[in-house]
């Protein structure tokens, strides 16, 4: 079965195309997606853009579930026609459902996640976090095994995810990154939805300047 991994799949595409506020053509972005497992089996975390190239990451491996960190198009425009390539669920917190309705209209995920619902790949336990303020239903997973958690947008390196919308706030997204993502051990790794990654101790001496941007 070989030793468990996480993988890294940077995926891209146009999202928003004819929005208002949007470039005719939308907005061009660059996702990470996650694959946490071994040889045989894996968890992916977040389906954005190319349901193709997850797969082929994925190969010919047992696939047990794609875990959304949220409902924003970037994050789940691949997942209904990647869940058909690999032949497995969707997973969205129902506060996200909403959202996810923007880009896959009446079709649904096949299961809810609620906070502490556990998962396991390749012997590691994942664990749940409801971690609200970039959208009602963002979630975070936590792997305690490897000391990473997954973080999607509620946090990057350099700071909060964006809570530009109406059903954001970012007093709640401090609040998510402090009680349940600056909580976790000082080495945890983070793995976000975009960009680089960091730690719990590069971004946890921020937390005072943040909450007074908030003030």
């Amino acid at each position: 079965m070989g030793e468990a991994r996480i993988e890294q799949v940077i995926t891209r595409g146009r999202i928003g195309a004819g929005l208002p506020g949007r470039p005719a053509e939308g907005l061009e972005l660059e996702n990470n997606v996650w694959l946490l497992g071994d040889d045989a089996e894996v968890l992916i975390i977040d389906a954005g853009h190319d349901a193709q190239a997850i797969a082929d990451a994925v190969a010919d491996r047992n696939v047990l579930g794609i875990l959304l960190t949220h409902g924003h198009e970037d994050h789940v425009n691949a997942a209904l026609e990647l869940a058909a390539l690999v032949d497995t669920h969707i997973y969205l917190h129902p506060d996200d459902l909403f959202i996810w309705a923007d880009t896959h209209g009446e079709a649904l995920p096949d299961f809810e996640l609620a906070d502490g619902a556990l998962f396991a790949a390749a012997g590691l336990e994942l664990l749940t976090l409801h971690t609200p303020g970039h959208t009602p239903g963002s979630v975070s997973f936590a792997v305690p095994a490897l000391n990473i958690v997954f973080s999607g947008d509620t946090l990057f390196q350099g700071g909060p995810g964006a809570v530009r919308w109406d059903y954001s706030s970012w007093t709640q997204i401090l609040d998510s990154i402090d009680a349940r993502l600056l909580s976790l051990p000082s080495d945890t790794a983070v793995l976000p939805g975009h960009g680089a990654l960091t730690t719990v101790a590069d971004e946890a001496p921020s937390m005072p300047a943040w909450r007074l941007h908030s003030a």
